[in-house]
């Protein structure tokens, strides 16, 4: 299975209203529920006036389109960096999923997901 890096810095915040969104970024994940807004986004691209930010991920999709038959992609995936002592923040879209990592673990998370069979690109 293939694994394609992000390129860019990844920040992970709260944002108090819709409107502070800005659709036309390349790169959002917005969650909405009943308690929060939350915005996943490139850090020069977090808005300015977040409720709670955390900067400092980087990430990594699974290439191509994933068949929602598959299953246990991300709990493998996660199952490998967990037992590797790395956290991770993931988010699903329609057609893949998209894992998180801090900045100082982004290199080591990589290193143990090609050992055990993924080709990173």
């Amino acid at each position: 299975m293939k694994i394609k890096k992000l390129e860019y810095n990844i920040t992970l915040c709260k944002i108090p209203k819709e409107s502070d969104l800005d659709l036309s970024n390349p790169f959002y994940f917005i969650g909405k529920t009943d308690e929060e807004l939350s915005l996943v986004c490139r850090t020069e691209d977090t808005p300015g006036n977040t409720i709670e930010r955390d900067d400092g991920w980087k990430g990594f999709r699974i290439q191509g389109i994933l068949d929602f038959s598959l299953v246990g992609i991300l709990s493998k995936i996660s199952g490998i960096l967990a037992e590797n002592k790395i956290g991770i923040f993931a988010v699903s879209t329609y057609n893949t999923d998209y894992i998180f990592v801090k900045q100082d673990n982004f290199s080591r998370a990589l290193q143990v997901l090609e050992a055990e069979g993924y080709i990173i690109d």
